[in-house]
Order: structure tokens, then sequence, then C-alpha cells
């Protein structure tokens, strides 16, 4: 086990990287995870984590792990450094550095009556993270992040989720190659837009496999997928506010395609 007591060290000026740049995340196919919590859900959703920071006088949290790693593999940190490097307040005292994932359409696996999150082009980490929780709570099977926009291993992404980013099949693709997908599938795609032939969300069926997808808040979703739907979605609204955030949307919608499923048990 090194020990670390300068942030100018080489290890270190390597993890701020990995947190602080994108490019770097993707150009060394690694990612940054924070908090015991999170670890683990990696490690069990089947990650490996090539390198262990903990904070000076932390170290027994490493016995809390599933796995045993190498000395080499763990930095001991002193605490002055280790705060220059944490994200967040008030977790366990480690960081991992992971091996990211490819997330390509051709490697997901589905069950017949699967039913899928959609996401066209997300933008903000919190809102990421935070549709990833919601779709592991409501027990979706998977998610697919069309036309991406923001590096999947962002660890505000991360972080919103707690960690459940790592447990979710995911997918990375293009709408067009998204939406090619879900048609040799045969799923109904199922579009939340305002349209004037949307239906109320809780006056559909949601016949698995099923597809809820969305658009931002902003720009909402492209063309492209009001030609492949099979049904248009509308949640309803007072006339005070014009939209709802993306993951409470999206949350109401989960959770009503699993209940009338009779999936939430």
């Amino acid at each position: 086990m090194k020990f670390i007591s300068s942030s100018k060290n080489h290890e270190i000026k390597q993890l701020r990287a990995l947190i602080e740049k994108s490019r770097v995340r993707k150009r060394e196919s690694k990612f940054v995870v924070e908090g015991l919590r999170e670890i683990k859900k990696a490690l069990k959703g089947g990650y490996s984590l090539d390198f262990f920071f903990v904070e000076e006088g932390s170290e027994k949290i490493l016995d809390s792990l599933d796995i045993h790693p190498s000395e080499n593999s763990i930095f001991k940190v002193q605490k002055s450094t280790f705060e220059q490097i944490t994200v967040r307040s008030g977790s366990e005292k480690i960081i991992a550095v992971g091996n990211s994932k490819s997330h390509t359409l051709e490697e997901l696996s589905l069950a017949e009556n699967a039913i899928v999150l959609v996401i066209e082009a997300p933008e903000k980490p919190g809102n990421i993270g935070a549709l990833y929780r919601t779709a592991t709570a409501a027990n979706i099977d998977a998610v697919l992040i069309a036309n991406p926009k923001t590096d999947f291993y962002n660890p505000n992404s991360i972080r919103s989720s707690l960690g459940t980013v790592f447990m979710m099949p995911t997918a990375l693709a293009s709408s067009q190659d998204v939406i090619s997908f879900l048609q040799h599938h045969s799923f109904a795609i199922h579009t939340a837009v305002l349209h004037p032939e949307a239906a109320r969300y809780d006056h559909l069926s949601f016949t698995p496999p099923c597809a809820i997808v969305m658009g931002t808040e902003s720009t909402g979703l492209t063309s492209a997928w009001n030609e492949a739907s099979h049904q248009y979605v509308m949640i309803p609204m007072s006339e005070r506010v014009d939209s709802l955030n993306l993951s409470v949307s999206a949350g109401i919608l989960m959770y009503e395609v699993q209940r009338k499923n009779n999936r939430l048990d």
C-alpha cells in the first residue's frame, strides 16, 4: 500500500484528470466512482476496478468490499490531499478507478416481454443519474440513451444515481439505430410528446415489449421518433405549468407501465 501525501503526486494528478475531463475518461476507457455503496454496485454490476484511494485512517473500509485488492492497487492518501480529490461531502473515504464498458446495442440482451426506457440526448448529468435511480426502483429492464450528449461516466451522473448506473443494462447509440433495434425486436414505441393525437398515459395498456421514449425538457424528441411512434403519450398538467422535470415525467410513466403489467411486486 503506497502512501500519498501531496496533491502533486502522479497518481493524484491522473485521478483528478479522470474526475474532471470527459476526454481523458474516454481515451483511457476509465471512470471514477466514490463511496462504498457505489463501489459495491459497480462490482456487482460486473465492472473491474483497478485502483483504490482511501483516506489515511480509513483503511478498514477495504474490508467491506467483496473483493481483496492487491497491495499494489491501494493508495493511502493524506487527509488534506484526499479532501482535494473528493467530489462529495460525507461519503465514505474511498474512491476507485474502474474500466468502462462499451454499451452497444448488440451486447444488449432483453426478454421477449421487456419494458425499456429510451432517453434522447439528455444533457444534465444529475438528470441522467436520477433517471437511472428511478428506472432501477421501477424495475425497468434497460435504459437506452439515444444521441448521447453527456459522458455516461460523468461523476455527477454516477453520484446522483447512487451507483445504479452500474446495475442497469444500458445501450448508447444514435436515435436511428435505437429505433431500428426496437423495430427489429417488435417493441411498441410510446413517445412522450405534445401532440393533438396524444393519449393520456393512464388510459393506455402498455403491452410489452414496449419502450417509453422521452426527450429533453427544452427540445423534446426529434422528428424520427414521431415517425416511428406507435402511440403518442401525454401527462395531464395544471395550466399553471407547461412542463415537468424529465426524471419526474419518466418516473410517472415507468411506474404506470409497471402497474398496468402487474410488475411492481
